[in-house]
Order: C-alpha cells, then structure tokens, then sequence
C-alpha cells in the first residue's frame, strides 16, 4: 500500500511540472514567435465594398504576406469607433465627406480616390409597383426602404439627393424602414418587403431586382476615398495596403464587381 501511494505522488509531481513548463516556457516542439513576423492591419470599410475589398484582401496578402481584418459598417458608425478606439489602420467610407469629418477629428490623413459610388433605385424582379422615377418614390401607398441617416453613407446621400428634388417630406411618408447597412436594403427589395430602394449601382442582383437610373442632374455621384490613420501601429504596410487598393490590379477587382473606378469621363464633373 505504502508503495503504491509512493507511485501515485511521483505521477502527480510528474504531471504538475510537465503542466508548468508547458505554461511559461517553450519546449522544443513549441517554436518561438519570428521578430519578423508580418503584422496584421485592422481596415474599417463601408459595407456596401465587402464583396470587391475581401477580393483585394486575398490578393494583397498573398503577394506581401500581410493580413487585413476588416471591420464592415455604415461610414458613419465605423467613424464613431474609430474615435472611441482610437485603433485600427485604413478608413475607407462609402463617401469622401466622412473621410473629411475623420481627418477633422484628427484620425486620418491624405486620402486616395478609389472609386464612384452611384445611388439608383432598386426594385423587385418585374418591378410589380410600377416604379420608373425619384417621383413615384412619394406616390401614396409605396412601400420605400432607405439607409439610415447619418448612419449609412447610403442614406446620408439619399436623403441629399431627395432634398435636392424637393421629394424628401413626401417620400418620408412612405418609408417602411431605415437600415443601418446598404446591404440590408438589398435584403427589402429582394424578398419583395418593399416598393423600391435606393442602393449603390454596384450592389445591383440582376437575378433579383431590376434597376431603375437617376438623370446625373438629379442625382449626387460620391467618390470612395480611402486612407491610413494616424492611430496606425503599421504605418508603413498600411500606406501599402492602400496602394494596392488603387493600383491598376485593385482597381481591375472593383470593376469586376460592377464599380466605375477613378477617374472616368463618364463623372468628370463629380468632384470629391
């Protein structure tokens, strides 16, 4: 019995020192972490780039190595964190005039021109409500889902462009819901939940919906800016990060995904 009990403590002294070492040193299965290691860069981006800016996230860190994780939002919510944070590496709104109110508060700099983003309005496949302009938008009893204002770069835009024709009170009345993200609104025009939507042209699901344009004099065309922000640890793979985004090679992936890049004569009047 005495043995016995003998062989069970020395197991148990075994174990605890096996246990220790594992928790505060390295062993030789365990390799040490490289000084050299590539850091890891935190992009706020407006949600309505996601599909394209993943695309570019693949292709850049397969050719340097070095990994973006993204935080996807309304401009106006990701700039909210950004300045409670205090973190983070690349902005990237959905407009030039958050990057503005950004570089205001002290948490950006120079900015680059990426792409156009385009408002139309979306209907459901076979358009059932008849939409066919920004004035059937306040006919009684259509159902319209917008972005949320000033949340989404979206709905700050819609609400502009609205005023701007003087249809914004009207169209007020028939609006069913206001969504924190542009890709909600896809979501409402899809599933037939609303009338029509105004979305960027780029989110267009042909298979879903149908497109209705707005005249260039009655709309606003915004520019996409990106940037690094002064908060970044990594500056230097940030400002490289965001070269690659407006490269030919980065602009090729937005255009693949439906996305007018910057410059085009076709908005050579739109200033950022």
């Amino acid at each position: 019995m005495k043995a016995h009990l003998l062989l069970i403590i020395a197991l148990l002294v075994a174990a605890t020192a096996a246990f220790t070492c594992g928790c505060t040193g390295t062993t030789a299965d365990t390799p040490e972490v490289s000084d050299t290691a590539k850091p890891e860069l935190l992009v706020y981006c407006g949600a309505g780039m996601r599909e394209p800016m993943d695309e570019i996230a693949t292709a850049f860190t397969n050719e340097t190595g070095i990994s973006i994780n993204y935080i996807f939002g309304g401009s106006n919510t990701l700039l909210t964190q950004m300045n409670l944070t205090k973190m983070g590496d690349v902005y990237m709104p959905g407009a030039t005039a958050y990057f503005d109110a950004a570089r205001d508060m002290g948490l950006v700099g120079e900015e680059s021109l990426v792409v156009y983003h385009v408002p139309v309005i979306a209907v459901p496949k076979g358009n059932p409500a008849g939409i066919a302009s920004l004035q059937d938008l306040a006919k009684p009893g259509v159902r319209v889902a917008l972005g949320d204002n000033p949340g989404a770069a979206i709905g700050q835009l819609t609400d502009k462009v609205l005023a701007k024709n003087n249809l914004l009170e009207d169209v007020e009345k028939n609006v069913v819901t206001r969504t924190g993200t542009v890709n909600e609104l896809l979501v409402y025009i899809s599933m037939g939940q609303a009338d029509a939507g105004i979305i960027w042209e780029d989110l267009y699901v042909p298979e879903k919906m149908d497109l209705i344009y707005i005249p260039n004099t009655d709309n606003l065309v915004k520019i996409v800016p990106i940037g690094v922000l002064t908060s970044s640890e990594h500056p230097t793979e940030a400002e490289q990060f965001t070269a690659f985004v407006v490269s030919d090679e980065g602009k090729a992936i937005f255009a693949r995904h439906g996305f007018t890049t910057y410059p085009s004569d076709t908005y050579a009047n739109v200033r950022p």
